[in-house]
């Protein structure tokens, strides 16, 4: 249904969440064939057409001569035939008129509504009278131009059919043999007209409310329809709906995305474009899982969730899709988000504790007569007590990673300065970090603070993980362009270590994910949270002919 004939204007997801419409705005101007107004429709027109030719070919039955048991025996039968060629010429004729359109849609019904009545009189007139049945059809005219014309007009209508049918009453006993009861029946056939003409105004009034009430629903509908299709779409979690055949009636962006297909046409079979799909879905309509479970496809993993739409297999199903990882991710992301806020909370009452208990164990390390024993619980004490400062230190850290001050940073200089102090601290040799810088690159906005952790998170898990053989580790640094020849800056990290398998590189930023027992599993996972806060990615691959490589990529 179109706004014109609504009378309201529509929502358009396109114009976004900032840009609402209004789902209900009035139209100034009324249209012709809405609710209210007073002109019917050309297809009212043309029933009200058929409906004439259908009584015009019933009145040619009925004042028939050769009918073998005519149900009315005219009084006047030439009259009849006239009447009825006069009549039917002029059917014709506004057959042909609707077709032209000319003249406008209520002078068509005036002139039909008026001729029906003239036409219907002077047939009972020659039919014997008002007892000749004949005055139903007036009833009928009146009923029908109430109906197509609001208003006053319906009494009009009846107003003129009781005075056609008076008239005729007084013609036919002045002129003719009729009796004067039949004054009585012209009385009632008057009245039976004006209550037809009220009862079908307010059918009319209650027929138009149900339209105006139904366009306003269809209005809505649509809006909601077209609302839920925009949230649909724009959803992160991939949606199919499938019907009871396994025919594809509903999918999103998402959806398609995570089956690594580039387009499906509504419709389609599930079984064409994801067989995977369809095995799962067999197995878990018999009895869902409720949280979902896994499924594998291609070389993803997915969580898939099944809400079946009815109780059979014919109401379909809707499948809900989402990665793995994602989903994993996600809920990293909320108990790092209360580990932070909890850890950030009890820091101070944790921290004293444990610096008093470290304190404590150092005093009683330097006493003389201290037997081995006692020496190794307080190495114990010392080295556990380090790893808890660690782990609050670097989850403080995180919680603080969004509090951003960057500054335009020179890449090359910044970073000679941090291998010369990381050589320092960690008191390496200039061999075992070695600086390549290619190119001077264009200043880059950056946290000098984030930069630094992350950096020296990389450097440090290079020093426990690149040694090879019975290699010391080795570390090289290198500041080249993203392209051949130009572009943003990328810091590369690698270390000529065993490397890491594929299974675990896929496992490596994930927070406390450790291959070591003494670690916290926080150092990489801090590093790309830092990198993704100030626009870097952070990436891993596996070096040539052993090691690892860590790259920072700059946004141009």
């Amino acid at each position: 249904m179109s706004e014109h004939e609504t009378g309201y204007m529509t929502i358009h997801p396109d114009r976004g969440a900032g840009h609402p419409s209004p789902a209900r705005r009035p139209i100034s101007k009324q249209q012709p064939g809405q609710p209210g107004h007073p002109h019917p429709t050309w297809l009212a027109l043309r029933w009200l057409f058929l409906f004439r030719l259908v009584v015009l070919i019933g009145l040619i039955l009925l004042f028939s001569p050769s009918a073998l048991d005519p149900l009315i025996t005219p009084a006047n039968a030439a009259l009849a035939w006239n009447v009825l060629i006069l009549y039917a010429v002029l059917v014709l004729l506004s057959g042909l008129t609707l077709y032209a359109r000319r003249p406008g849609r209520g002078s068509q019904v005036h002139l039909a509504i008026y001729i029906d009545i003239i036409a219907f009189t002077l047939l009972m007139y020659a039919a014997g009278g008002a007892a000749s049945g004949i005055g139903i059809l007036i009833g009928v005219s009146v009923a029908a131009g109430a109906l197509l014309m609001e208003g006053r007009l319906a009494l009009l209508f009846a107003s003129f059919a009781a005075l056609a049918v008076l008239t005729e009453q007084i013609y036919s006993d002045l002129y003719g043999s009729m009796a004067s009861a039949s004054y009585t029946q012209a009385g009632l056939l008057g009245g039976i007209f004006f209550a037809v003409a009220l009862l079908a105004h307010v059918l009319y009034r209650r027929v138009r409310e149900a339209e105006a009430m139904a366009a306003r629903r269809t209005v809505d509908i649509a809006n909601l329809t077209k609302l839920n299709a925009f949230i649909i779409a724009n959803l992160e979690t991939g949606i199919l709906a499938v019907d009871g055949e396994r025919h594809l009636r509903l999918k999103n962006k998402a959806a398609l995305e995570l089956l690594d297909i580039d387009a499906i046409k509504p419709g389609s079979s599930l079984a064409d474009f994801s067989p995977e799909v369809v095995e799962w879905l067999e197995t878990q309509v018999q009895n869902p899982a409720p949280e979902g479970t896994l499924m594998h496809v291609g070389g993803r993993e997915l969580r898939a969730t099944l809400k079946l739409l009815g109780d059979y297999r014919a109401s379909g199903a809707l499948i809900y899709l989402r990665d793995n990882q994602e989903f994993t991710r996600e809920a990293q992301q909320i108990k790092l988000a209360a580990l932070g806020t909890l850890t950030a909370s009890i820091a101070h009452n944790i921290r004293n504790p444990l610096s008093a208990i470290t304190h404590a164990s150092q005093l009683f390390a330097d006493g003389k007569d201290l037997p081995d024993d006692d020496r190794h619980l307080l190495d114990i004490i010392r080295r556990n007590s380090a790893r808890i400062d660690d782990t609050v230190r670097s989850v403080l850290q995180l919680s603080r990673r969004d509090r951003m001050d960057p500054v335009s940073l020179d890449a090359a200089l910044w970073i000679e300065e941090f291998a010369e102090e990381f050589r320092e601290t960690h008191r390496l040799a200039p061999e075992r970090l070695k600086l390549e810088i290619t190119f001077s690159p264009d200043p880059v906005e950056v946290d000098p603070r984030h930069l630094h952790q992350i950096l020296s998170n990389l450097c440090e898990n290079a020093l426990i993980h690149g040694g090879y053989g019975n290699e010391p580790p080795r570390i090289k640094i290198r500041l080249v362009p993203t392209a051949e020849t130009a572009g943003p800056p990328l810091i590369e990290i690698a270390d000529e270590g065993h490397g890491i398998d594929v299974k675990t590189a896929r496992e490596i930023f994930n927070p406390f994910f450790t291959t070591k027992t003494s670690g916290t599993g926080l150092g990489l996972y801090i590093a790309r949270e830092l990198a993704q806060t100030n626009g870097i990615h952070l990436t891993y691959e596996p070096a040539e002919p052993h090691g690892s490589r860590f790259r920072l990529h700059f946004a141009g």
